[in-house]
């Protein structure tokens, strides 16, 4: 088991705020491709920051947190310097805006081997060439020696991917990786996630299409809360929570059907989460939050199930 999360609960500040991710669970095996779906402020990208140990100091975080058995909420620094781009990586949001635009492609890519594997700055730019051929950016000798500006978003995308397994990471962790990309480029990201066929990810989005294409892990999270996963094909064909069933209903290829009571802003304060917008919300779904229940080994967290046990 490369990641085992359980009842992680995650709050800012020093007051008690609302959880910005609560009591989330999962469990991620080695070669796991996940998908992990989610509106903004559902807490997706958060868990990746936890995971990376990357939110802020005064975070509070509760729970179990462990890398291959190793406590990631206890780690110091330098173990954390150790472990971070090396062994779990990260590709962050957006379409290549992160890459440091005084510094050429092909260092960034490599500059893991350089921190990591103590690789020397001659073979640096031949290692590169080697990870952005895998990625199909195209001339890649030349490539590799210019600068962030010269690629368009589809090729820093790639390269950010390139450069999470530079070091031999083996397990990706990707933001966002389709935001701001056209349908053209998005597809060239999918193949990328495609090639990644010996490794573990994790990848958080809004584009469900795109989830659907590169996991066979799915989990949708809504204000905060895990509500559905299992199997991402399964889910597609046949979604158990109404919120997983409204979001897909909503597709370009499901006709775009949305119902008006789902359009509404109202999370009540006690329940389920998504009782306010549902067309099944019962009284008790109003008043009692639900327990995550298996069901045809998928995990979801609705009532409509738990009563049926």
């Amino acid at each position: 088991m490369l990641i085992k999360m359980e009842n992680i609960d995650i709050r800012f500040g020093e007051h008690e705020e609302s959880a910005v991710l609560s009591n989330f669970s999962l469990e991620v095996a080695s070669l796991d491709k996940i998908a992990i779906i989610g509106e903004t402020g559902s807490g997706k990208s958060v868990l990746i920051q936890a995971i990376l140990g990357l939110l802020p100091a005064k975070t509070r975080i509760t729970g179990t947190l462990l890398y291959k058995n190793e406590d990631l909420l206890k780690l110091s620094r330098s173990e954390w310097n150790r472990i971070r781009g090396n062994e779990i990586s990260y590709v962050p949001q957006g379409s290549g805006s992160s890459m440091n635009p005084l510094l050429s492609v092909g260092f960034q890519v490599a500059e893991p081997l350089l921190v990591h594997k103590k690789i020397e700055r001659a073979g640096m730019m031949d290692k590169a060439i080697e990870l952005l051929r895998i990625f199909n950016i195209g001339d890649e000798e030349a490539r590799c020696r210019q600068y962030p500006h010269t690629y368009s978003g589809g090729m820093k995308q790639r390269a950010l991917i390139a450069m999470g397994i530079s070091a031999g990471a083996q397990l990706i962790l990707a933001d966002e990786p389709t935001k701001g990309l056209d349908g053209k480029r998005i597809e060239l990201v999918k193949n990328s996630f495609r090639l990644l066929e010996d490794k573990a990810y994790i990848c958080v989005t809004h584009d469900l299409d795109f989830a659907r294409a590169i996991s066979k892990r799915l989990c949708i999270l809504y204000s905060s809360e895990l509500l559905e996963e299992g199997d991402t094909q399964e889910i597609f064909s046949d979604p158990y929570h109404p919120y997983t069933r409204d979001i897909i209903n909503a597709m370009p290829e499901k006709g775009l059907r949305c119902h008006h009571k789902s359009m509404s802003k109202n999370i009540p304060k006690a329940g389920c989460k998504y009782s306010g917008k549902c067309l099944e919300a019962s009284e008790l779904c109003c008043k009692a939050p639900p327990p995550i229940v298996m069901k045809n080994n998928r995990r979801v967290r609705c009532w409509k199930y738990a009563e049926s046990r």
